[in-house]
């Protein structure tokens, strides 16, 4: 409580002081940063950053360890099953505490910065492909000793969730894709819109090409005060180079619609029928592919139903997880 409390304070300060002196977006981007973690603390989740050899990822875990080590032991190191929850391209591990906590008391929950994302590093050298972020994955659950998983993905993270189920058969217990990228969609979404004559709304230039593309994001976002949303669309702009080369590798990836097949573990499905990102179209072909594929289309929810309904989501996957687990 007292960490709070100084946390808060110190909040509140740079907030007064950088608003006295100008800096609108630069307050915003502390205020965001300070913040989100103090709110993941709250739920549980300590930050990590884990050596996999090439890079070093950040992580949030609620189940921290200081053995940073490959293990070769096949016993799982973790006393509850495992949840890996994998942001979409652009995010990064935020996006996903508020609907963790909901889950944090029963399972052990791993929420990484993919290479290229948030705290974890971008280098103009490294394959941003779905197969070499799979790989990345694989090692750092053998970094953390960790065999088997759930995974859950969003949008790039739902396209990799696939890939990884497909890649490690062996290391997958379920399989949950929200919104994800990864097919083509029989119908264009706004986003294919402007990517079809050259427009890439992720890569920003100003404020209001970010009010744009956050209009774009979510049906129904949570509340996020201005000075914050200067802080992320400036972010944007500082980021737009490295987020075309992001774009570029993991869009070269082999699309999945020919491997589908090859996704075994228990699958579910979820995708916003307001989604602008990636046509809800997109949910027969992923259907035709993936056997017994559990699915949900979410009534006025955009690309990212795990923020916009944290808790009715957090508990329509508890009741999935606990569904297999009783079988």
């Amino acid at each position: 409580m007292k960490k709070t409390t100084l946390l808060f304070s110190a909040l509140l300060l740079a907030l007064t002081f950088g608003l006295i002196r100008g800096q609108y977006a630069q307050v915003g981007h502390w205020i965001y940063s300070h913040a989100t973690d103090l709110e993941a603390s709250l739920y549980g989740f300590e930050q990590q950053t884990i050596d996999i050899g090439e890079m070093s990822l950040a992580l949030y875990n609620n189940q921290p360890t200081t053995n940073n080590q490959p293990t070769n032991n096949n016993q799982q190191q973790s006393d509850r099953p495992v949840i890996v929850m994998l942001h979409g391209y652009s995010a990064d591990k935020d996006v996903w505490p508020r609907f963790a906590r909901h889950l944090s008391d029963d399972y052990h929950i791993i929420i990484p910065d993919m290479a290229g994302h948030g705290d974890s590093p971008f280098d103009p050298g490294w394959d941003y492909s779905m197969p070499a972020q799979a790989k990345r994955l694989a090692l750092l659950l053998d970094r953390l000793g960790i065999r088997q998983v759930h995974i859950i993905g969003n949008s790039m993270g739902g396209f990799l969730s696939a890939t990884f189920a497909i890649h490690y058969p062996q290391r997958v217990l379920s399989a949950t894709m929200i919104d994800p990228a990864g097919v083509v969609a029989p119908e264009l979404s706004d986003m294919a819109r402007m990517l079809a004559r050259g427009d890439n709304p992720f890569l920003i230039h100003n404020r209001t090409e970010f009010d744009d593309f956050y209009a774009m994001t979510m049906e129904q976002p949570p509340f996020l005060p201005d000075i914050v949303l200067e802080a992320v669309g400036q972010s944007y702009i500082e980021r737009r180079d490295q987020l075309e080369k992001i774009f570029a590798d993991f869009h070269a990836s082999d699309y999945l619609d020919q491997q589908l097949h090859r996704l075994t573990a228990p699958a579910l499905l979820w995708w916003g029928d307001k989604d602008r990102l990636l046509h809800v179209s997109s949910v027969p072909v992923w259907q035709q592919g993936v056997n017994n594929l559990q699915v949900e289309i979410w009534p006025g929810i955009g690309h990212m139903p795990m923020v916009e309904q944290p808790a009715e989501a957090a508990d329509k996957y508890r009741h999935f997880l606990t569904t297999l687990a009783a079988e």
